[in-house]
């Protein structure tokens, strides 16, 4: 009997697909990836809940039941969830037009709309729509990423200087808004936020072993100590993080009154929307940079999941966490242990170490996460497709300015958008070749040579591209200048094993064309046809009897039977043979 993991219940236990392969090595890397996410997350989850409109403990419960359950219900190795900053920004535009932020209106509003995020989000893995996310190319990925990954390191330029300053807004208002301010740099925030990056950079190249990021937290907060201890805390003007909120997540309930549910549906459909895709964006970037793979529909149920038990535990809409997710990659995660173990350890940890948060310097987190940002750029695939495509240049162009110029979720829509219609561009035109057969080769085998002599009455062409209404003017466009050029060849062969399927309006194309030849004394036939297309062309009535009779499965019968048709008289004045049947008149 196949075990459940194997059956089509195993979105149940997913989890049992990897956990049995985890060993000491495993738990080891995990688990310094669990410390490291820890500390990243502490400050970032308040500053996100704030973002949000919610009450700042309200960003560690985010973090903590949510990623644990979407890290054993997904299928991701490295994708951790909980708040993010796009997230909590929609969140904020959606529900502040209908209560009063950080109120207990406000947070019943935003509970409900993350169960009802939730529900959507299973029943779209549950309904197999995750093939969706095949939509996003690499190319979308790489731009994604590389965007979200200057927009994390744009928005710490004001703790990386110490800066008073907005940090919201696009890339452009940012920098824009930084350059106002440069005055107002605080050299001893640069210093201790210098020296963060400095370590981590130093540790990671000649001391791999050790966890670098750590490393890089530690060393910012002994040099922010030191210059404090030197100088004085007035004179060096170093913030740090502040005490954290220390209550463990307390249970809580949706609303789901009629009322609410008809409130919230609209912003529940585009919150889904965005959330599944940027985690799935996440998840497949990090998968690529793994060398592994994700399930989309198991990704959806996990996600789904993750928001589900996150309204029953005081946790507003998670998604894929670009900055947690990343920093879990960087710290050498190996498996979901990592984010289960950094949830478990948020939980115990919040209560005992939010208030040593009040020694955690800003500009320490910020020179962590420049170091984070840098490695998410994958500058080795942005090269390769530099010099690749230029389809795939204008995909990864576009969905990159998006995301530092638009807002990030429109980027990934933007990208989807231009490679759909770059793919459809594509595909309208298939390649159409005129072929002929060629003495040189073995049975007069059909060749696309331009200097081999092709047949006065007989056109024989190849189509490489399936004929839907999208391509039909193409192909269409294509039989007419073979008549315009060539009307002496009054009998058109396509060899068709490069045409995979047909639409109503393809196969309207072909038997037009059939027509319009018979009318003029010669014919239409179609050589090697794939089942798919034959299927295809009798399900839209494309065949009648005389048609039927034009289909041929091998070039030589097709020969044979269309030289019975050619005008014996046009054959005698051919200054050489073009067939093997030529030769037997």
């Amino acid at each position: 009997m196949p075990s459940a993991a194997q059956s089509g219940w195993s979105w149940l236990i997913p989890f049992m697909k990897w956990l049995p392969g985890v060993g000491r090595t495993e738990i080891k890397a995990d688990t310094l990836a669990a410390i490291t996410g820890v500390i990243v997350v502490l400050p970032q989850a308040v500053a996100f809940a704030t973002i949000a409109g919610m009450p700042p403990e309200y960003g560690l419960y985010a973090g903590m039941i949510p990623a644990i359950v979407a890290a054993l219900f997904g299928s991701s190795r490295h994708l951790v969830s909980g708040p993010t900053t796009a997230a909590s920004v929609v969140l904020f535009g959606s529900l502040s037009v209908m209560a009063v932020p950080g109120t207990p209106d406000y947070v019943s509003l935003a509970l409900t709309l993350t169960f009802m995020v939730g529900i959507i989000e299973l029943v779209l893995g549950l309904a197999r729509m995750g093939a969706l996310v095949n939509f996003i190319s690499h190319s979308v990925v790489v731009g994604f990423t590389a965007g979200a990954a200057v927009l994390i390191a744009a928005k710490q330029i004001k703790h990386f200087f110490g800066v008073e300053m907005d940090s919201g807004g696009h890339l452009h208002d940012i920098l824009i808004n930084f350059v106002q301010h440069t005055a107002d740099i605080n050299p001893w925030a640069t210093a201790v936020a210098l020296s963060t990056l400095l370590v981590g950079i130093a540790v990671k190249r000649w001391w791999p072993k050790v966890p670098y990021m750590i490393a890089a937290m530690i060393g910012g907060s002994l040099v922010a100590a030191g210059l404090n201890a030197a100088f004085g805390l007035e004179a060096t003007r170093i913030a740090t993080v502040g005490a954290l909120p220390a209550g463990l997540p307390p249970l809580s309930a949706p609303d789901l009154s009629f009322d609410n549910i008809r409130e919230l549906a609209p912003t529940a459909l585009a919150v889904t929307l965005f959330a599944l895709t940027e985690a799935v964006s996440i998840g497949r970037s990090l998968a690529a940079r793994g060398g592994y793979r994700i399930d989309g529909n198991q990704e959806f149920v996990g996600q789904g999941l993750s928001n589900i038990a996150g309204a029953f535990f005081s946790g507003y809409v998670a998604t894929g966490s670009f900055n947690r997710s990343g920093v879990n990659f960087a710290a050498g995660a190996r498996t979901p242990l990592a984010a289960i173990l950094a949830g478990v350890m948020l939980i115990g940890v919040v209560p005992l170490v939010a208030p040593l948060a009040v020694w955690l310097p800003k500009a320490a987190m910020a020179g962590l996460l420049f170091l984070v940002a840098w490695g998410l750029i994958d500058f080795k695939e942005i090269r390769h497709i530099m010099h690749s495509s230029k389809r795939e240049i204008s995909v990864l162009a576009v969905t990159l300015l998006s995301a530092l110029f638009l807002e990030l979720e429109l980027a990934i829509f933007a990208g989807v958008l231009l490679s759909l219609v770059l793919y459809l561009e594509r595909t309208s035109k298939p390649r159409v070749v005129t072929r002929a057969p060629d003495p040189r080769l073995p049975n007069r085998a059909l060749s696309s040579d331009p200097d081999v002599a092709q047949c006065p009455q007989l056109r024989i062409i190849r189509i490489d591209g399936s004929l839907f209404f999208g391509s039909v003017p193409h192909v269409e466009g294509i039989f007419d200048q073979i008549r315009a050029e060539s009307p002496q060849q009054k009998h058109l062969a396509i060899v068709a094993n490069g045409i995979n399927f047909v639409d109503l309006q393809g196969g309207e194309a072909l038997r037009r064309e059939s027509e319009r030849r018979r009318a003029e004394g010669g014919g239409l036939y179609l050589i090697n046809v794939k089942q798919g297309l034959w299927d295809d062309m009798e399900r839209c009535g494309c065949f009648d009897d005389e048609s039927a009779r034009n289909v041929f499965q091998t070039k030589s019968a097709a020969i044979r039977a269309i030289y019975q048709k050619l005008d014996k008289d046009v054959c005698k004045g051919c200054p050489q043979p073009i067939f093997r049947e030529c030769g037997a008149r």
